[in-house]
């Protein structure tokens, strides 16, 4: 029987789909991946366990093999006869595939990702930062304070880890490569894997003195503030990154970046798609009939809309260049006026309106005299009242 549970490794059931594994590789690839743990032995030897659990689980032969295995407690005896199940050179690029998807396409390994090259560089982890703004701020544009906390390299030895003066020397476990070679023994053959050095975080140097402020480390925990620019036109889908501004790496790598996302608070009237503003404006019955002018919300003040005699209910007037302001172009801010019906009239209210009603001809209503002439083809006889 195998002396692994691969499937409790990636914490997924006997009976889970390739998707599934592939899914819980990948989150766990990433928690445990050494740039995120330099020098922590345990995350490193997770991370080689993860790497051969998804060997295994994400080949379907395989698959097969150690299932049986599983299933018949002490028939396997050598899996595959002692050969190796990945063709000799370990996980060939399979693995590396899945971590370019990971990682933006990149090797985290440097240049030549696992098969040889300098050793890497660390980078810092990104650091996401949620901004709450007004509607009229994300359309205006404004300027808002951001304050986080987060690794910051530590000026006393800029990020090194070192002492100021002191040099470095080549890491004895992996001779400077940066990159050491894994060796397991599994139901189906030994494997080899090759990934970051634990004690080096793959710079392929270790510290000969530690600097005294930042205890080797290259970073100190601080508070950053700073005020930041927001542009005009801004939307939820609108995203800004400050390039330097996420955690420090250690032994002098690369800090990761910042991203500000956007939270927008909705309107009371309005509402935005893209660079075009809506808004539903009431009119009175008289005003419908009538016209006149309505007062509409705009982004810097109200503004004036002419309103035409014999104005159906629903109807959408555009006034251009009254939108949003981008650098793609200005949006149109389109009104739709809706007749509202009072709720509650007086008994010489309601008679007035009947008296109009019965003076007003049934042929001066363009959509009544279309029902009615309709009405009236159906049912073979005259229909003018309704």
């Amino acid at each position: 029987m195998p002396n692994k549970n691969y499937y409790e490794i990636l914490g997924v059931s006997q009976s889970a789909s390739s998707d599934e594994i592939k899914s819980a590789y990948r989150k766990l690839a990433k928690q445990y991946h050494p740039d995120f743990h330099p020098g922590d032995k345990v995350a490193a030897e997770k991370f080689k366990e993860i790497n051969e659990a998804n060997a295994v689980l994400s080949d379907d032969q395989k698959r097969k093999q150690y299932d049986y295995e599983l299933a018949h407690p002490g028939m396997g005896g050598g899996g595959f006869g002692g050969g190796n199940p990945f063709g000799g050179g370990g996980f060939g690029g399979g693995f590396e595939d899945i971590i370019n998807s990971m990682f933006g396409g990149g090797s985290p390994f440097g240049g030549g990702g696992f098969g040889g090259g300098e050793a890497r560089k660390n980078r810092g982890a990104d650091i996401e930062q949620t901004v709450y703004l007004s509607f009229l701020d994300a359309i205006k544009g404004c300027t808002k304070e951001i304050s986080y906390t987060r690794n910051e390299p530590c000026p006393s030895c800029r990020g090194t880890g070192a002492k100021n003066g002191t040099a470095f020397k080549v890491c004895t476990c992996c001779g400077g490569s940066g990159k050491i070679k894994y060796t397991q023994d599994t139901i189906f053959g030994r494997t080899i894997q090759v990934g970051a050095c634990p004690d080096c975080s793959g710079t392929g140097r270790q510290i000969l003195e530690k600097c005294p402020d930042c205890k080797g480390k290259g970073f100190l925990r601080k508070e950053t503030r700073f005020t930041v620019n927001i542009p005009a036109g801004v939307d939820k889908d609108s995203s800004l990154r400050k390039r330097g501004f996420g955690q420090a790496a250690g032994n002098g790598g690369e800090s990761g970046d910042l991203y500000i996302y956007f939270r927008i608070e909705p309107h009371k009237l309005l509402k935005r798609e893209d660079r075009d503003l809506y808004v539903t404006v009431p009119i009175s019955y008289s005003t419908a009939v009538s016209g006149g002018k309505v007062l509409v919300p705009g982004i810097e003040d109200a503004i004036e809309l002419n309103i035409p005699e014999c104005t159906p209910s629903g109807t959408r007037f555009c006034i251009r260049g009254k939108g949003v302001k981008t650098v793609n172009g200005t949006g149109n801010l389109y009104v739709t006026v809706e007749i509202d019906v009072p709720q509650k009239l007086s008994r010489e209210q309601l008679k007035k309106l009947g008296d109009y009603e019965s003076s007003v001809s049934l042929r001066s209503c363009e959509n009544m005299r279309k029902y009615s002439d309709s009405m009236s083809a159906l049912y073979g006889r005259k229909i003018d009242k309704q």
